[in-house]
């Protein structure tokens, strides 16, 4: 399974929504990047994704989006492919 890397908040309900999508999906190995706690890495997340907005995920070295776009490539069974590599 492919490395998922997730930029979040504690506060963001889109990010635990996505979150258990991902671990429905089988995901057990997600590394949260905690912009909240690492001002740091909001700038980071901006500079990589170009967006300001949580969550910005990566399956292996795919930037997915947030958490619309990630239901969105469930709905058209694209995320268990790109989840498997």
């Amino acid at each position: 399974m492919q490395k998922v890397v997730m930029y979040s908040t504690d506060y963001c309900p889109y990010c635990q929504r996505a979150e258990a999508l991902l671990k429905a999906r089988g995901v057990t190995d997600l590394e949260k990047i905690r912009i909240d706690h690492d001002p740091g890495q909001r700038q980071a997340m901006i500079e990589r994704t170009g967006r300001r907005t949580v969550p910005q995920i990566y399956i292996g070295t795919t930037h997915v989006g947030g958490c619309d776009d990630l239901v969105a490539l469930d709905r058209r069974d694209g995320l268990m492919p790109l989840l498997n590599g």
